[in-house]
């Protein structure tokens, strides 16, 4: 006597609603089988839900994707916000230990003040996207963080505005006018002092 072999050991949850599918198509107007048992209808809706479930899992995993990304790039601009925040709390401060505690940042401790030179090398070229542009730069040895000015003319020098900081010697900086050339400049910033500005790096912003 042959036995059914139902075969749904292992199936994917998809795979399970084809199967739905496929016996439903095959058993309906079966003269051999005439009072199915569940009822085919009990058959289809259960189908149906399956795949309501399974349509609902892709959406939340595309939701959770984009609220990933979205917490990361959160937390990126959290962290280039407490960066400049730093940045101005040294420059405020003037070193003063009592006063950069009592903003809710810590000092650093180390073996003394490391003097900050310029900036070399400075590069600058277009980015991924309109409105940006792309800076890399040779790190400076005991910088805590990176200014970044840009100007229209670095012939004048209340052209030059400040634009950014960095932890890092490479930075995209990005909300700038399509198709303008602007010049760029970068120093270094110490625990004590801050280093000279590096050669300005003239581009076109895309």
């Amino acid at each position: 006597m042959a036995k059914v072999k139902a075969g749904l050991r292992g199936l994917t949850r998809e795979q399970v609603a084809d199967k739905i599918d496929t016996v439903k198509t095959a058993m309906t107007g079966n003269a051999s089988f005439t009072t199915p048992n569940p009822s085919l209808t009990a058959l289809g809706t259960a189908g149906t839900t399956l795949r309501t479930k399974i349509a609902a899992i892709e959406t939340a995993r595309a939701n959770l994707q984009t609220a990933v990304v979205d917490a990361d790039a959160a937390m990126d601009a959290a962290i280039n916000l407490l960066n400049q925040e730093a940045a101005y709390v040294q420059t405020t401060s003037a070193g003063d230990a009592v006063k950069i505690q009592s903003s809710g940042f810590d000092v650093t401790s180390d073996g003394g003040p490391v003097h900050m030179t310029q900036v070399l090398n400075l590069g600058a070229a277009t980015g991924d996207s309109p409105g940006e542009v792309d800076l890399n730069w040779n790190p400076v040895s005991g910088a805590k963080s990176y200014e970044i000015q840009t100007a229209t003319d670095p012939n004048v020098p209340s052209s030059w505005a400040f634009k950014d900081n960095s932890t890092k010697s490479k930075v995209t900086i990005t909300g700038l006018t399509n198709l303008s050339r602007i010049w760029v400049r970068v120093r270094a910033i110490g625990a004590n002092e801050k280093g000279g500005w590096s050669d300005p790096a003239e581009t076109v912003v895309p």
